[in-house]
């Protein structure tokens, strides 16, 4: 079966129609490829283990690679790590919303399978106002991982995801994404920074924050 297309327009003024679409695949434990702040995502409910494990198969992911998470806003983040360090609110007020991804230690409530049984998981608080759209109708994160076969390119535009992940249960189409790089990831657990992916923004700047 083909996936559902949902055609952003380019002004956004069905931004919020579609975000109630979205919403409602993803309670049905849909997963799907959204246009985020860097590339196409995969986007599914993080609590629905059927989702989960969908995404794992159509990403072909091992299952000791953890996912990262997208939020639309602060709150968000509550429901899924245990703690803000010092150093993490700093970059927080620095570089959020946007294209820094920043591992903290997990809530309990965390399925493992995102985690990868590391007890710690990747947040994003996206700069793209379709996932804080997306995540604010949903009320919940969602999943964030690059909309490509694991260790693929990423995917710009929803031609390179279709060949990528043709069973994918929707695609929201918001155009060729011009990004040159993924986000940046770091860790910061007992308050000390470590750099996991340096992406879109430089290590050295961060490292500048703290």
């Amino acid at each position: 079966m083909n996936p559902l297309i949902l055609k952003l327009l380019p002004d956004y003024s069905n931004l919020s129609d579609l975000a109630k679409k979205v919403s409602h695949l993803l309670k049905k434990n849909k997963v799907g490829a959204i246009p985020t702040e860097t590339f196409y995502g995969l986007a599914c409910n993080p609590f629905s283990q059927e989702a989960v494990e969908k995404l794992f198969y159509l990403k072909k992911r091992p299952p000791n690679k953890p996912i990262i998470l997208l939020i639309g806003n602060m709150e968000q983040l509550f429901l899924v790590v245990e703690e803000i360090p010092p150093l993490a609110q700093k970059l927080i007020e620095a570089f959020w919303p946007g294209p820094l991804t920043i591992v903290f230690k997990a809530k309990k409530e965390v399925p493992p399978l995102l985690t990868a049984n590391t007890n710690t998981i990747g947040v994003r608080l996206s700069s793209s106002i379709v996932v804080r759209e997306i995540c604010k109708t949903f009320t919940l994160p969602i999943t964030g991982t690059s909309a490509n076969i694991s260790e693929a390119k990423p995917s710009r535009n929803i031609k390179e995801v279709l060949e990528e992940l043709p069973e994918v249960d929707f695609i929201l189409d918001g155009g060729e994404l011009k990004a040159q790089a993924p986000s940046t990831v770091v860790s910061i657990l007992d308050n000390k920074l470590c750099l996991i992916r340096e992406g879109i923004i430089p290590f050295g700047k961060i490292r500048k924050y703290c």
